[in-house]
């Protein structure tokens, strides 16, 4: 036998998606708490944004605060798609949703590597690649049993 299979005899594939999810989710409220703190004035924009600006003006806080909102959501279409009960939130939505996740931080991660920020190319950039391949991670494992909305 080999190891492979040794390893999906002894890991059951919705464990490895409930992990895989749960340390997106872990993710994407983490950055939430970042976007929220932006929003709020803390002086961390040199790691958002183009890191033109320390506190960022009232625009960009402005989208700071969706961009708080939209990660917020992002968690919860991920843990729904892994198959835990997550409230207004659909089936059908986690499943194209948890796609779309994996290819809008692809493009993010690319956004943050050719920035001009340093924060945004040396942390930003693998955050959200990480997120993406979670997130990808996610769609593929996730079983085709979950439950019904």
């Amino acid at each position: 036998m080999s190891t492979a299979t040794v390893r999906s005899t002894l890991v059951p594939k919705n464990v490895v998606t409930r992990r895989a999810a749960g340390a997106a989710a872990t993710g994407f409220l983490a950055m939430a708490g970042f976007q929220a703190a932006l929003a709020l004035g803390a002086p961390l924009g040199h790691a958002a944004w183009g890191g033109a600006d320390g506190v960022l003006p009232a625009e960009l806080r402005t989208a700071s605060a969706s961009a708080a909102a939209i990660l917020v959501f992002a968690a919860l279409m991920v843990l729904r798609r892994a198959g835990y009960r997550i409230p207004n939130v659909s089936l059908r939505l986690s499943r194209w949703g948890t796609w779309l996740l994996g290819g809008a931080m692809a493009l993010s991660a690319l956004a943050n590597f050719a920035s001009s920020s340093t924060w945004e190319r040396v942390l930003m950039g693998p955050i959200a690649l990480l997120l993406g391949l979670l997130c990808v991670a996610v769609a593929l494992t996730a079983s085709r049993t979950d439950q019904p909305d």
